[in-house]
């Protein structure tokens, strides 16, 4: 008589593999709720409002943008070249004032985020929100909307003075809104860099050194290397209409000299194919985004300074050009037509692409801080903390 003896014997574990333990029960590496992301969020949020030092740099904050404002103020009304023409100075203290809070922002940005992940590995409480069932996407989400909205609360202390700015006229009141959206993306994306850091390195410092050097990269490294490029795509020799006063003038003369045109031999730079690297960079962004100033003369060209860089990042994008003016400077007064004609370049915006940039490496620091909060994880940095 044969009996069965698989009968009653245990099958095998819901999910576990043969040969190898079973799978883990936790949440998704990428599942994302509504309510894990503010649970986080809010944790960190309440860290943050309870410590003085965070009402204390408001407050630096508040100051010294109000202090560089009045500076600006009391420098564009005192300065003989305002009023030229009725020329507003309020485009002059605005893009001032843009440029110094994107300025301060990019520097408060990485403290807010490059020491979220592994500061709390080292104090013990990241692996307490690990054994919870936050998913490690609802994780890094949360720490970098609480990042977000602390360096939004600097943004939203700024934003008086950039009123200000609107009662010196010139200035529509589209480029605040528009300025302030740039800005709180560019801020955005900061922040996501720096959580990347953070969960990349086991020290809190090294990740703060490491967000620094991607922010001076974008900002600084980014024009050194257009600067040192130049010479790469400056070697070749064009023929070029050059507009000039004729070689015959008797410079004692009292008449106006006639322009008159030549062809010259002339090293060109191809800034066409390394304008991209000033794109990228968070202030050209920004001058880029801001919608143009009114009209007031000409004397406002040299007050606009985010329509002066917009420009001029515009006109690299579109190479060397194939007419120039030499004129006598004398003679370019009032009333003065260049013998040249407009050229016809592209004119569309180059701040989506350099915004875009900027967002695509914060994205690479979003995906790098889940990789690395996944459990199990199987390779950890020496002498770091788990619990």
């Amino acid at each position: 008589m044969s009996t069965d003896t698989t009968q009653g014997a245990p099958g095998p574990t819901p999910g576990a593999t043969h040969g190898g333990p079973p799978a883990p029960s936790g949440p998704g590496t990428w599942r994302v709720t509504r309510h894990g992301v503010r649970t986080v969020a809010t944790l960190e949020l309440r860290q943050r409002v309870r410590s003085t030092r965070w009402k204390i740099a408001l407050l630096v904050w508040f100051v010294v943008v109000g202090a560089i404002t009045a500076l600006a103020w009391y420098a564009m009304a005192t300065t003989a070249v305002v009023g030229v023409n009725g020329a507003p100075f309020g485009p002059a203290i605005f893009g001032l004032v843009v440029f110094f809070v994107l300025f301060l922002g990019l520097v408060v940005a990485p403290t807010l985020s490059a020491t979220a992940i592994n500061g709390d590995r080292s104090a013990g409480t990241l692996a307490i929100l690990q054994v919870t069932l936050l998913s490690p996407a609802e994780i890094v989400l949360g720490k970098l909307l609480a990042a977000w909205v602390a360096a939004l609360a600097f943004l939203v202390v700024s934003v008086p003075f950039l009123v200000v700015a609107l009662a010196a006229g010139g200035t529509p009141v589209l480029a605040v809104v528009v300025c302030l959206a740039v800005l709180a993306l560019l801020l955005a994306a900061v922040c996501a860099i720096g959580l990347g850091f953070s969960a990349l390195t086991a020290r809190s410092a090294g990740s703060a050194v490491l967000t620094y050097l991607a922010v001076a990269g974008l900002t600084v490294v980014s024009l050194l290397v257009f600067g040192l490029t130049l010479a790469t795509v400056s070697a070749e020799e064009k023929e070029v209409r050059v507009w000039t006063v004729p070689s015959t003038y008797d410079w004692e003369s009292e008449d106006v000299p006639a322009c008159v045109w030549e062809t010259q031999t002339h090293v060109v730079s191809h800034t066409e194919r390394t304008w991209w690297l000033l794109a990228v960079n968070p202030f050209v962004v920004v001058a880029d985004a801001a919608p143009r100033v009114e009209d007031a003369g000409d004397a406002s060209t040299g007050l606009d300074v985010l329509g002066g860089i917009r420009q001029g990042v515009r006109a690299l994008r579109a190479g060397p050009a194939d007419e120039v003016d030499h004129c006598y400077p004398e003679q370019q007064t009032a009333g003065y037509v260049s013998p040249v004609a407009e050229r016809d370049i592209d004119d569309s915006p180059v701040w989506p692409w350099g915004l875009a940039a900027n967002l695509l490496l914060g994205g690479a620091g979003i995906v790098t801080a889940v990789r690395r909060l996944r459990i199990p994880q199987r390779t950890l940095a020496r002498g770091t903390r788990v619990a």
